[in-house]
């Protein structure tokens, strides 16, 4: 079987359930750019496919960029004057800003409020936030909840530690018939979020379950990272293995309802590019093609000018323009196993052109071959279509 066959063939309504299904048990992980979250993460992925995890010590110089501290968090609540908590981090992993930093004290509610985040446009959701090079402290909960605070004294424990440690990330490749790459990459940094990106390690993980048993023209290289940081020190350590990429795709937000987009690579032109273009230009959906930009996912990383990869990205919709982008409304019931399944028949086709195409090389280079002998061409002008033929062949 080859990749063509594994298109063709795909059962996209048992794969979405599959995807689904992943996606609902790897999200009540607390993820970070570093941690026991990722770990666990890639730990539970090693169930599905035999992934290599590798460990960057902190502190190791990565182009530009320095590995972090480690960041680990066991609890975290506030607590009004009567005991009670009003935040709690073991009810959702959003309600804690990620990196926060140890925290322990009795706050009176002004002192705290610098240190609340909150969504005054949707009211409900709880917004998600970070601050991994910047040392502080947060919490962020629904602006409803925020509303019914108290002029109290609050417990606020955040109960996480900010140490030495490592940058752990995930890479599992397949051999083809050449060394050249097609790059399959996600970001496994943030925690119960699921079409940012829940959705892109689920979809990554089916592709390379599926890709496994059949023949393969090119070898496959799936990357499992922390965004950013994880590109920028996966490139740094091996650069002479990015030279391999031939073709690459940066998997996020593929599991929501909204059109396909595809973000071209920082070259525009490339055989990846006119691929996906080729194949949503075929296709019964609804879909976008934007140009690059340096902002977005680990396709900055990849189109970078010193390595200038053929990095491209397939989404649905694009990051930032859904409403629940980076909100506890990016749950489970946002993603849907028809619109996971669809986005992997989209990834299978792409994959399926780049596998199939040829750029064929004359084998009589030294002058124009004698068609005449061959029979194909035409002792007798006159015939209509003679000329496009012959010129054809030429």
């Amino acid at each position: 079987m080859n990749i063509s066959d594994l298109s063709s063939e795909l059962d996209a309504a048992q794969a979405g359930l599959e995807m689904h299904a992943l996606a609902s048990q790897l999200y009540p992980i607390c993820r970070s750019i570093t941690g026991a979250g990722v770990r666990e993460t890639l730990k539970i992925l090693q169930q599905y496919i035999p992934l290599d995890v590798h460990e960057v010590p902190t502190g190791t110089q990565v182009f530009d960029w320095t590995v972090p501290r480690e960041w680990n968090i066991r609890d975290a609540y506030i607590k009004n004057s009567r005991g009670k908590k009003v935040i709690d981090f073991k009810t959702c992993n959003l309600h804690v800003m990620s990196y926060s930093t140890p925290f322990h004290a009795k706050l009176r509610l002004e002192e705290l409020k610098p240190h609340l985040f909150t969504l005054p446009d949707d009211p409900a959701w709880i917004p998600y936030r970070t601050s991994y090079y910047n040392e502080n402290w947060g919490f962020c909960l629904s602006h409803s909840d925020w509303l019914e605070l108290k002029d109290d004294e609050y417990e606020v424990c955040i109960d996480s530690s900010l140490q030495d440690g490592h940058l752990t990330y995930g890479e599992y490749c397949l051999k083809g018939e050449t060394e050249e790459e097609i790059l399959i990459s996600c970001h496994v940094c943030h925690p119960s979020l699921c079409n940012d990106n829940l959705s892109g390690i689920s979809l990554a993980t089916q592709l390379a379950l599926r890709l496994a048993p059949v023949s393969r023209r090119y070898s496959y290289r799936f990357l499992f990272i922390p965004g950013t940081i994880g590109s920028v020190t996966w490139l740094a350590l091996n650069q002479a293995l990015a030279a391999r990429i031939k073709h690459g795709l940066v998997v996020v937000c593929v599991g929501d309802g909204g059109r396909f987009t595809y973000k071209k690579s920082r070259r525009g032109n490339t055989e990846v590019d006119r691929a996906a273009v080729h194949v949503l230009k075929h296709s019964d959906v609804e879909y976008a093609i934007t140009d690059f930009s340096p902002y977005g996912y680990d396709e900055r990383q990849y189109c970078s000018p010193g390595f200038n990869l053929a990095v491209g990205s397939l989404s649905r919709s694009a990051h930032g323009t859904f409403p629940q982008y980076h909100t506890s409304a990016d749950n489970l019931e946002f993603i849907r196993p028809q619109d996971l399944g669809k986005s992997l028949s989209m990834y299978l086709a792409v994959l399926n052109v780049l596998e199939s195409n040829r750029a064929y090389l004359s084998q009589n280079q030294y002058c124009e071959p004698q068609l005449g002998k061959r029979g194909i061409y035409k002792a007798i002008g006159g015939h209509g279509d003679s000329k496009r033929q012959e010129m054809a062949m030429l």
